[in-house]
C-alpha cells in the first residue's frame, strides 16, 4: 500500500468523489484509510444514564485506498506513487512530476 498516514489525498470515486483531506489512520491488512471529513457516517447511540437524551455521533469510516490519489499540490491534481532506492532508502516519488514525496 503507497499511501500511509498524514498523506495529503483526494477521493478519485464514490459518493465523496472531489473531497481532499489528510489520512488519520492506514489499515494495510484491509487495504483501506481513514481520510478526515470522507466517508462520514451517523451512529444513533442510545442514552447510558436515565435522564439523559440518546444522541447521533459523526463517525468516519475507512474508505478503499483504491478509491483515493495521493493529491499533488503542486500540480493541483491527483498523482501516482512509484518507489525508488536512493541511498539505499526507498523513496516514493510522484509519477506526475517525479519530485520525492
Amino acid at each position: 500500500m503507497k499511501i500511509k498516514k498524514n498523506d495529503n489525498v483526494i477521493v478519485i470515486s464514490g459518493k465523496d468523489k472531489g473531497k481532499k483531506g489528510k489520512v488519520i489512520r492506514a489499515l494495510p491488512s484491509l487495504s483501506k484509510v481513514i481520510v478526515e471529513g470522507v466517508n462520514i457516517s451517523k451512529k444513533h447511540q442510545r442514552s447510558r444514564l436515565s435522564g439523559k437524551p440518546g444522541e447521533i455521533i459523526e463517525k468516519t469510516m475507512p474508505i478503499h485506498v483504491s478509491n483515493v490519489s495521493l493529491f499533488d499540490a503542486k500540480t493541483g491534481k491527483p498523482t501516482r506513487v512509484s518507489e525508488k532506492k536512493v541511498d539505499g532508502k526507498v523513496v516514493r516519488i510522484s509519477k506526475r512530476t517525479g519530485e520525492k514525496i
